[in-house]
């Protein structure tokens, strides 16, 4: 309908996108407030398939489903300026967005490992074609190199599902939860799933993809790709894994948190070096999955349920800053360049602002929502450490504490170049943007604001679902 409706709206038809994707927003929210929602349909030959909300999918898919109703919005003025607004491409880009937040949707509320499969690909399909016509750079190249690394990592996960069924003869999570693997088979399992979703996260060593496809994406796609997407491979290893074997995740916690370590130093250090503001942004989510997987690591229920908020802490907040920068491209005549930037506070307030409550959300600063969700990741992580107390998880913990300062320093920093400081003399006519654009930013902006001071909205749900996950 939207492709159809382009060829008279124009890039109009984004309201006509956002529309769905409004109403599942708004059918989230009622969900939550109903607690545990389970529809089931019979899929013949595989079996049940259906869609569950519950108190750890609800905080995931909410994120997805306010990220892809506000981006729509600003997607419309942003390819103004991309693309131009006689052109007859609005319908098209608008139609892979809705197939794309399809998947995404899709894959958070699956209930079957094959239907999680079909909308985990789904996410790839149109991502991939979004980058590879609208992208900048050599984006036939990054959009090739992007499609590669996470449809392997696909695979991988495909083989760890496929030898599943092999041994349960099912694929429904519901049915697998009481189900015991057999012991030669649970590690082949365990890793096949989890190397191919590490993958999907970019955690460090599997990353390569994402600083390019992150940054040479049209922005609007970078704002899903990053504060949407790649945090769903977390989630998929809460809903799977934990289902499947917390013990058996729990025996490689150790290595589990030395990578997510090492993802949070090296993401935050490029991150820091980086003077391009979106590359910057890209290397940043790459440190923000080390936090996501060390609360996963933890295997305690505060960790895991700090790392499923922080999935949420992280979209508001780097929504944001990708928007942010999308701003300064439109409104800044292309810059991406934080050396050539400076002052624009005096000429974009709203911006500046916003993009002030999306560092501190990232840092987690109080009282954002990330302040609540980092704590709860290190305080699961710590408590792993000492029952029993094991010297080496206990270093660990503390490294990820202290490097916390890394992320204060990108942050900061950033903000501190960008919007302060004197103004360049060829950006003194710039401009605030659009309400279109400064609107989603106030959206998410008060969505981080309000889960940081009232946090039980989210984690009661979340702690009680974990719990009967975590035997």
């Amino acid at each position: 309908m939207v492709w159809l409706l382009s060829a008279r709206l124009k890039v109009r038809v984004g309201w006509i996108a956002m529309i769905p994707l409004a109403f599942s927003t708004l059918m989230v929210v009622l969900s939550a407030s109903r607690g545990n929602v389970v529809e089931a349909f019979l899929w013949e030959p595989i079996g049940y398939f259906g869609f569950r909300a519950d108190g750890l999918s609800i905080p995931v898919v909410f994120t997805v489903a306010l990220l892809c109703s506000v981006i729509a919005i600003y997607s419309m003025p942003y390819m103004v300026h991309r693309i131009g607004t006689g052109s007859k491409e609005h319908g098209l880009y608008f139609a892979l967005y809705l197939l794309y937040s399809t998947g995404m949707i899709g894959a958070v509320l699956a209930t079957n490992l094959i239907e999680f499969y079909l909308f985990f690909e789904l996410m790839l399909v149109p991502s991939y074609f979004l980058i590879a016509r609208w992208g900048y750079g050599d984006r036939d190249r990054i959009s090739f190199m992007y499609f590669m690394w996470t449809h392997v990592g696909a695979l991988a996960l495909l083989a760890g599902i496929l030898t599943l069924w092999s041994v349960s003869g099912t694929f429904d999570l519901s049915a697998l939860a009481s189900f015991k693997i057999p012991e030669p088979y649970k590690f082949w399992i365990t890793m096949t799933i989890l190397g191919g979703l590490l993958v999907k996260m970019a955690t460090f060593g599997v990353h390569i993809w994402l600083p390019h496809a992150h940054a040479e994406a049209p922005t609007p796609i970078s704002a899903l790709l990053s504060p949407a997407m790649i945090g769903i491979g977390g989630y998929a290893i809460v809903r799977i894994l934990m289902t499947i074997s917390p013990q058996l995740t729990a025996s490689i916690s150790f290595q589990l948190s030395l990578w997510a370590l090492i993802s949070m130093v090296y993401g935050g250090f490029m991150a820091l070096v980086q003077d391009d503001i979106k590359r910057m942004m890209a290397y940043s989510s790459i440190s923000q999955m080390g936090y996501l997987l060390l609360g996963i690591a933890s295997v305690q229920v505060l960790g895991v349920s700090g790392s499923m908020f922080h999935y949420l802490s992280h979209g508001m907040g780097k929504g944001i800053l990708f928007m942010v920068a999308g701003i300064i491209i439109v409104q800044v005549h292309g810059t991406r360049s934080i050396s050539k930037l400076g002052g624009l506070a005096k000429r974009m307030p709203v911006t500046a602002t916003a993009a002030l409550i999306g560092f501190l959300t990232i840092l987690g600063v109080p009282p954002t929502s990330g302040f609540i969700s980092e704590f709860l990741i290190f305080l699961g992580s710590i408590k792993s450490a000492m029952e029993p107390l094991v010297i080496q998880k206990l270093v660990l913990s503390v490294g990820a504490v202290v490097s916390t300062a890394i992320t204060a320093g990108y942050t900061l920093w950033t903000m501190k170049r960008v919007f302060f400081g004197g103004l360049p003399a060829d950006m003194v006519e710039v401009r605030e943007a659009p309400l279109t654009m400064t609107a989603p930013l106030i959206v998410l902006g008060g969505t981080a604001v309000l889960l940081g001071i009232f946090p039980d909205l989210v984690t009661s749900g979340l702690v009680s679902q974990i719990s009967s996950m975590i035997r």
